[in-house]
Formats: C-alpha cells, structure tokens, sequence
C-alpha cells in the first residue's frame, strides 16, 4: 500500500464538554489532502490514501459531500476503522475539478462526533479531448479576378481539455490541397488562440480549376499523447472574363432583296474559353460603318452567334452591296492575371490587367469585316409626281380634259412598259386613259359638293407595269374646283315671331349663300309690296341685317316678300312670314300660333269622335226595337245551377233572321257614282269609301252576333258555343284592320254566316236530334279523354240568389217563382 505524502496540516480545537466534573484537554489532529488522475482505467477499488490521528482511545471514521453521497456518488468510500479512502470509479475532470468532502472522527465508547474537519480531493486533467472544428466543414466562393492575399475562409475550432495545460492548447495545419495547381497557393495565418484564417497566393485560374478542396488540422500539444481533427473547407471559383472572344466565321446567304426589311441576312460565330452560359461567354456585337443603320445585330442565348438582320430596305439602284465591320466583346469587362515570380514571402510576384472606363486592352476589340449582297426585283413604277394638282371651273362640261399623267420606271433590269387605272373616286368624277394617261372629267363638276374639302377633291391613281409579277405604283390627283355665281342666297329662318309694342321694334334676318366672296356675302335685303309705314329693313345691305316693325303694325300673322341679292346682284325673293303678338302673356309669338293650330285639331277630332258615336248608339237602338220580347230561361253556364220549374218553348227561334241583314253597296257600285266621293278636310277619296264600308260592315256583323248568340243558348253543347262565340270574336278583330281590297272576301263570309244562321232557325234542327250515347254506368268509374271534368260545388242551392239576376233574367225568374214577384 502506497502511503501518500502529507501535504497539509490542520489544527483543530476540541471542545470538551464537562461529564461528571471532569473536563478533557485539546487535542491536534494531522490529515492528508489526495489527488485522484480523470478517466484512471483502475483496476477498482484502489486505495486513495489513509487517514492517521493521534489518539489514546478508539474512534469511529466517517465521510460526507462529493463523491460520497453527493455527485458524483459512489466514488469514494473510507474504512470507519482504519481511516482508509478507497476510488471506486472513473471521474472526469471537464465535470468535476474539486471534490468537497466531510471527514468525521466518533468515539466509539460515547458515539459522540470527536472531531469534524474538511478533506478536498483534486482531479487531475488528462489529454482526453481532441480540438474540435465549428462548423465541422466550410463553404467558400471567390471570384476568378480576384486579387491574391485575399481572405479565403475563417475557421475556428475549440478543445475541451484545461486550457491553461498543453492539453487544451492547440494550433492549425493544412493538410492537403486538391487539386493541386501551378497557379495558386493556400497558406494560413492565425489570428487568436482558436480562430485561423485561409489566404491564397497567385493567380486564379476558373479554366484549371473551378473548386479547391482544402483539408485544415487543428492538433493540441499534450505530453503524453497528442489528440487532432481535419475540417475541410470547399472553395467554388465563379468564372470571369480573362478570355477575349474570337470571330471564327460566318453562315448564311449574305444577301437581301430590295425593297425588303425584318430578314436574317447572316449569322457570326465566335469562339470564347470561358464558362459557356456565364456572363464571361455571353458575345456582345457591335456594328461598324452602318451609318444609315440598314442592319441590327443581335446575340442568339443559345448558340451565341451574332446575328445580323436588316432593318430598313435597300435600293439595288443605288447600291449593289452594303460592307460593314463587326466587333464583339463580353458582358462583363475582361481581365487577366500572370504569375511573374515565386519569392518565398507571403505573396508571388504577380502582372493583372482590369478593363474599365477609358482603360481598354491594346488592340481590342479586333474587327471582322462582312459584305451583304442586294438583289435587284422589278420595282413599282412611280408617279412623276406622286401628287398632282389641277384646277378647274365649276360645271365645266363633261369632257374636259384635266391633265396627262406621268410615270416612269426605277428599275434598270425589268421592263418599263405600264398602263394607268384609277383607284379611289367616290363620285367618279373623272376618266383615266390606260395608255395615255390622260385624264377627263366624267360629270359636270360642282364645287359645292359634300365630298369636297377646302374646295378640293381627291382621287387616288395606279399605274402598274407588266412585271413578273406586276407591280402597281399609287399616285393622288387633286382637283381644286374653282367658284361661280350658281348659288342664290336664302334666309336661314322664314318666320319669326315679334312683339306688340307702342314703339317701334326690330329683330335679326340672316341670308346664307353657299357660293364663295365676291359671289356671296354682302348681300342686299329689300321689302316688296305695301310696307311703307309698316316695315322697313336697317340696314340694307350685310350678312345679317334688322327687320324694323313699326308701332303701326297691329297683331296677327303678316307675310311679307323680301327680295336678298348677293355681291353680284344675283337675287331670289322670298316670303317672310311674322306673327305679331302680345309678349306679356306669351313670350314667344311663333310658339303660340303653332300651340293654336295644334288645340284646333284636337278639338275637330273630339267632335267627329263625338259624330260617330252618336250614330253608333242610334244603330243600336233600332236594333234593339225589332226584338219581341220572349220569356227566357237560365242556361247552365254557371256550375251549381240547379233547374227549376219554366214554361215549355215551342220549336223555332225568338225572331228570324232577314233574308239580308244589311246592303252594302260594292266598290264598283261607289266607282260608279263619282258624285258621292269627295275630299273634306284633307281625307281622300280612297279612305271616305273605306269609312262607309267599315261602317256598314260592323252594323251587320253586331246584327248577326246577336243573332247568333241567341240561337246558341239553346244548345246544350257548351263547347260549340264557346268555339262559334270566339269565331265572332275573331271576326270583329278582323274587321277592325281590314283594308277596301278585302271588302269582297268579307262581303262572302257575311253571306256564309247567313246560311249557318238560317240552318239554325229551321224547325225541329236548332238544338240537333242525336242518338244518345252512354259514357258510364251509375257507380262506374270511366274517365274519357273526349270529355271534360266537371267540378260540383258541395254547399247547397240558395234560392235567394234569384233576387239578384240581372233584368234580362226578370221575367223568367217571375214564371218559375211567381212568390218572388215584386
């Protein structure tokens, strides 16, 4: 057993405590401190140290605090006996530096507590943690034109041994580089304890290698074993501009139509060593020596290929061909980067280059000639000039020759042979000669046509050669129609309202002459007829001029004759017509006349209106006076009615029918009488015949309804009634829109309406004589789709409802109830 040295001495004071008048002495206790090694492999339980006391009498040992009974538990364990501390575990130092115990001596005769002291136990650190990189790896992306000396990345890593030993302490390392280039260099440079920082040296090159992979060790420095860890930091390289783009050649036809434009005429291609897609590859093309920019140039994304287009058409006449040059550079600015020298320092020896504003590379950028071809096609002969004007005299002749049109050819190639024709003229005014070109009027011209602006009028011409195929060239022919005197001037208005004063008063008149000065305005007005007194014109002559009415002119409408001459005495006389009235009570004269005229025919229409039904109700009443009167009884057009006691008709009807109802004389008959066709109040002859018709015909029509109706009660057949009633019905409706042409077909349905009724009249055949016909036993269901359902009302028969009939029903309700007689 290893007896450790001792390392500290306590002194302790003990108290003595008076049993039986007998007092102890002070006593000094000597105790060792004890150091145990973090993660000791064992084997367990190994002796610690022992505790030693100077003492006569025996004792008891007891251990309390970490270790023990508090964590970490169970480590540490002391003989009571013999003071001997024993290690039953690992214990690891990153936890638990110091552990803090209680050390307690008990006399074994009174099991009192002699002596209390503290005991520390020191856990010793080992080399147990290796540094540890955060984060465990690293992304990084440099540009490709970045400049050496550049901060690559920044690691930091941590050791979770006592810092202040060799065991915490560590330092950085590159361990690899891949792959591993000519061109650049990585190198590390501490910047504290547990952060370091990754530089480069040299040149980055995208082309030799687009991503690094460095692997950096972080090792700590113990004495007995030395613990590491790797974290690898991966470094993307983004492509730039250090190669120029180069024009290798040229595809397509290199030649364009005249007169064409919006086609692909030529395709360049260019070769770049950088990133295909990247900025750094995309072409940019510039064309040279296009200063009336025929072309455009535009770059294909996918191919990357300049392609040139033409912009505006070309003239094979004046130029056969168009030499241009073309450049082209990156979208990004080019640089470039040349490792010079390898001193052994921090950074190589290094020449860059960087293009900027007012800083380009020599000879850059290089041009790249290219001609395009022009291909002469027949071109479309042209007016000479495009617009022609001629002038000429309004209602000149038809016929007259206007002018001969001109053309000519551009090209030098195709045939110059080409007729004329004409393309827009609204009013075909004019003739064209195909050949000749001449041209003539087709009508007498006006100047004062709506089609005309600013006196002028326009047609548009072709010409077109006999081209394969045929061009057609567009000209414009304006005629500029000279002014005559063939229009007279005319008031605006002819009737004007004034009022009736004691003095005397004036209102404006207005000519209007559609000719031009000096054949229109100033015009000059004069009043014709009786006027002196009356009327007078101030002034006489202008555009617009007073009409003078004097305090003599009393109220009414007067009409006056004024005669307007226009600047070259050229004069029409009009009539003037003025109402004179009272403003005090109508403001406006003239809307009082015509709110007269209006009144006045409403009141001749009430009045005729009123004529016609008079004689309506005349008609009637003659009607009504050939009746006998007949006793009558009730029809079942009502459901629920119930039969009661009547008289017993005989055959026959009530009253017959005359063999005519009613003569209407024919058109022909009419025509035949001019002497009772006349006009009055403006209705013509035409419609005084078709009055007299209408007339008539709706006297006999009411005639031969009532007739018909009556005859059509006494069927029992509701059906036929209702279907004869809406005959009538419709016949009326006719009547009301029939026009004198159908006078003769209406004339033979009356006459067949006649036939029916007499059929009706005739003994022993006005209700029909029918062979009856059983549809259902009684307490048989039978439904019978020729039969209409009837619907009985279940409340009973109230006699009292016969007080109530109308007075054609009087008499018959007297026969069958003679009780209810009044």
């Amino acid at each position: 057993m290893r007896k450790l040295t001792l390392a500290l001495f306590f002194a302790v004071y003990i108290c003595s405590v008076a049993v039986h008048s007998r007092i102890r002495q002070k006593r000094t206790w000597i105790i060792d401190s004890f150091n145990i090694e973090e993660e000791n492999p064992g084997p367990f339980p190994y002796l610690l140290g022992t505790i030693e006391l100077d003492r006569k009498y025996l004792v008891n040992f007891r251990l309390h605090g970490s270790g023990v009974d508090k964590e970490p538990k169970e480590v540490l364990k002391i003989n009571q006996r013999n003071g001997q501390i024993w290690v039953h575990k690992k214990v690891d130092y990153e936890t638990f530096q110091l552990l803090q115990l209680t050390f307690e001596a008990t006399n074994v005769s009174s099991d009192k507590v002699d002596t209390r002291l503290g005991v520390e136990v020191k856990i010793l650190d080992i080399n147990d943690h290796a540094p540890v990189f955060s984060p465990p790896h690293y992304q990084a992306t440099m540009n490709e034109s970045s400049a050496q000396g550049q901060v690559v990345e920044t690691m930091n890593a941590t050791d979770g041994d006592d810092s202040q030993t060799p065991n915490g302490t560590f330092s950085f390392n590159i361990i690899s580089v891949t792959p591993k280039t000519d061109n650049v260099e990585f190198f590390l440079e501490p910047t504290g304890a547990s952060i370091t920082e990754i530089f480069f040296r040299g040149c980055l090159d995208y082309e030799k290698a687009n991503t690094y992979t460095i692997v950096v060790e972080a090792k700590d420095h113990g004495d007995k074993v030395q613990l590491s860890s790797t974290s690898t930091v991966t470094m993307n390289i983004t492509d730039k501009n250090n190669h120029l783009p180069e024009i290798t050649g040229q595809t397509g036809p290199g030649r364009v139509k005249e007169r064409e434009s919006g086609v692909e005429v030529l395709r360049v291609q260019v070769a770049d060593k950088d990133s295909p897609g990247s900025q750094a590859w995309k072409a940019k093309y510039t064309i040279h020596g296009d200063k009336e920019t025929y072309f455009k140039i535009e770059t294909d994304p996918k191919t990357n290929e300049g392609v040139i287009t033409v912009l505006k058409a070309m003239d094979y006449e004046e130029q056969t061909s168009r030499n241009v040059s073309i450049s082209v550079a990156n979208e990004v600015p080019y640089f470039s980067c040349e490792i010079t020298g390898r001193p052994a320092k921090r950074l190589w020896d290094v020449k860059t280059f960087n293009e900027g504003p007012g800083k380009s590379l020599p000879g850059f950028p290089k041009l790249y000639p290219v001609s395009i071809a022009v291909e002469d096609v027949n071109d479309p002969p042209e007016f000479v000039p495009p617009v022609r004007k001629v002038g000429i005299m309004e209602n000149t002749k038809l016929g007259t020759h206007l002018c001969t049109l001109e053309a000519k050819d551009p090209d030098k190639t195709f045939s110059s042979k080409f007729h004329f024709t004409k393309g827009d003229d609204v009013d075909n005014w004019i003739t064209v000669d195909p050949e000749t070109g001449e041209v003539f009027t087709a009508k007498v011209l006006d100047r004062e046509s709506p089609l005309l602006k600013n006196s002028s009028y326009s047609v548009i011409l072709y010409v077109v050669d006999n081209g394969e195929p045929p061009m057609t060239g567009t000209g414009t022919l304006i005629i500029q129609v000279g002014d005559l005197n063939d229009n007279l001037p005319i008031l605006e208005v002819n009737t004007l309202g004034m009022c009736l004063l004691d003095k005397a008063t004036m209102t404006n008149i207005t000519a209007v002459d559609l000719d031009l000065p000096p054949y229109s305005s100033p015009f000059t007005y004069e009043l014709l007829g009786d006027v002196k007194g009356k009327w007078n014109i101030d002034p006489t002559r202008g555009t617009t001029v007073h009409l003078v009415k004097e305090k003599t002119v009393y109220s009414g409408v007067h009409e006056l004759q004024i005669k307007v001459s226009d600047n070259q005495g050229l004069s029409l006389t009009q009539n003037l017509s003025v109402t004179v009235c009272d403003c005090t009570s109508t403001p406006n004269c003239h809307l009082r006349r015509s709110s007269g005229a209006q009144v006045g025919s409403t009141a001749v229409s009430i009045m005729i209106f009123t004529f016609l039904l008079l004689l309506a109700i005349i008609l009637m009443a003659f009607l009504i006076s050939c009746k006998h009167e007949k006793k009558m009884i009730m029809t079942d057009d009502e459901p629920g009615w119930h039969l009661l006691e009547s008289n017993i008709e005989t055959l026959g009807t009530d009253c017959k029918v005359p063999a005519k109802i009613t003569q209407v004389e024919s058109i022909q008959t009419l025509k035949a009488k001019p002497n009772l066709i006349s006009t009055h109040d403006g209705i013509s002859k035409q419609e005084v015949i078709q009055q007299n018709h209408q007339q008539d015909y709706y006297d006999s029509t009411f005639q031969k309804e009532q007739l018909l109706k009556r005859s059509l009660q006494r069927n029992s057949t509701r059906r036929s009634y209702r279907s004869c009633h809406s005959s009538m019905d419709q016949v009326k409706r006719n009547y009301s829109i029939y026009s004198v042409d159908e006078f003769q077909l209406r004339q033979n349905l009356l006459t067949q309406i006649d036939q029916n009724l007499f059929q009706l009249q005739a003994p022993g055949e006005e209700l029909g004589d029918y062979e009856p016909h059983c549809y259902a036993y009684e307490g048989e269901s039978m439904i019978d789709p020729q039969l209409d359902a009837i619907s009985l009302p279940e409340n009973d028969f109230n006699p009292n409802v016969l007080t109530n009939l109308e007075w054609q029903f009087n008499k018959l309700a007297s026969i069958c109830r003679p009780d209810l007689k009044s």
